[in-house]
């Protein structure tokens, strides 16, 4: 015989189609006393067309992310929450785990997260990817290159009681891909079984002088905000799976290097006013490899600084409809030749806000990878839907 706690459960499942109510971020199919259900998530459909300074041009389209979410409690103060992606990635297609934690948020002035989540390193990292200016993020807040994304472990977001001041401080496991030409980090829950294992800590603050901006980009509410951060993380690698390193410490050939140490420090503002917004960032992050003598890709020497610079902007030219939106970018590493440039221009046309909208971004690039006049120019449109 079910007891009363199973019944409802039982009852909200089998009529969440009819019952469900809108919320902010989801739809809430059950909510009593302390027991809530909600079911969400974001659909893009993304058409992507490369034009080389050398070869063919090439599109395609795309299923960009579908990312379902589910999330939950039974207990005061707990929730859980588990988002997965089955989209495609800019490389290849693959199911990846994002959020799946548990979650305390009644402790004073702040909540503690256990399990799959992002670290806190880097404020257009922070900012979802539904709530980009941008079809697509610049270097500063990209995981391919040394930005710290999501770590399985411990996250705590705290704040003071007028939330002007937020910070988060969190540690657990993130892997590394070992490619010369990238620093791709992510939880061990997505990762490959050659990637480097290791550890990372990561923390950030941010000031907020007239009152608190969230991380989401454009200016729906008109109001004046303004936002400074500063964020760092340390990852090292526990060398327990070096692959492409001999036992003497030598690289063993190919592309595939083993990675031993990535630092990483961010400097970050955001502002909003009358329709305008504005977001700039710089990075700084140094990595070293297992094989100090190793040079390829992005590595000179055994090591590499990667400086990244990014500056979005965009205007309101229809309140909360129509955005004309730009932006530049810029990656320099120890390997590069010459520094890797992009430049972008796009309009956003918002239907519901965020929630529903289309984005045409064509971006600029000159010196791929960092290779002197490898230069390509691309075009980007997407669609999405939020619920």
């Amino acid at each position: 015989m079910m007891n009363k706690r199973t019944a409802q459960w039982n009852l909200a499942l089998v009529s969440m189609t009819c019952i469900g109510t809108a919320a902010a971020g989801g739809i809430t199919v059950y909510d009593q006393n302390d027991d809530f259900i909600k079911l969400g998530g974001r659909v893009q459909v993304q058409y992507h067309q490369k034009s080389p300074k050398v070869g063919d041009t090439t599109d395609s389209i795309f299923l960009r992310r579908f990312r379902p979410y589910i999330e939950g409690s039974l207990h005061k103060g707990w929730k859980g929450k588990l988002q997965w992606d089955m989209g495609k990635g800019k490389d290849d297609n693959e199911l990846a785990v994002r959020d799946a934690y548990m979650q305390y948020r009644d402790l004073p002035n702040g909540k503690l997260t256990i399990g799959n989540a992002k670290a806190g390193f880097s404020r257009e990292n922070m900012t979802s990817s539904k709530k980009q200016q941008l079809v697509e993020r610049t270097f500063v807040g990209d995981h391919n290159y040394g930005v710290a994304g999501y770590m399985l472990g411990v996250r705590f977001d705290g704040h003071t009681a007028d939330k002007r001041i937020g910070y988060i401080l969190s540690a657990g496991g993130m892997n590394l891909d070992p490619d010369d030409k990238k620093l791709d980090m992510d939880t061990p829950v997505n990762t490959a079984k050659d990637w480097n294992q290791g550890w990372a800590i990561a923390a950030r603050i941010d000031y907020h002088p007239f009152g608190y901006l969230s991380f989401s980009q454009g200016d729906f509410k008109r109001k004046q905000k303004l936002t400074v951060g500063m964020g760092a993380f340390a990852w090292s690698n526990d060398d327990d799976n070096n692959t492409y390193t001999d036992a003497a410490g030598n690289h063993m050939g190919g592309d595939k290097v083993d990675v031993e140490t990535v630092n990483g420090l961010e400097f970050s503002a955001a502002y909003r006013n009358a329709g305008f917004s504005v977001d700039a960032q710089y990075n700084l992050i140094n990595a070293t490899t297992v094989d100090g003598a190793y040079s390829g890709g992005i590595f000179k020497s055994g090591e590499t600084a990667l400086t990244q610079v990014a500056l979005e902007g965009g205007y309101m030219i229809v309140p909360s409809t129509l955005e004309l939106v730009a932006g530049i970018q810029s990656m320099d590493a120890d390997g590069y030749a010459k520094e890797w440039t992009r430049n972008s221009v796009g309009v956003n046309w918002f239907m519901h806000k965020h929630d529903i909208k289309v984005q045409l971004t064509y971006r600029q690039g000159s010196n791929l990878n960092g290779e002197d006049g490898k230069d390509q120019d691309e075009l980007f449109l997407q669609t999405q839907y939020v619920f």
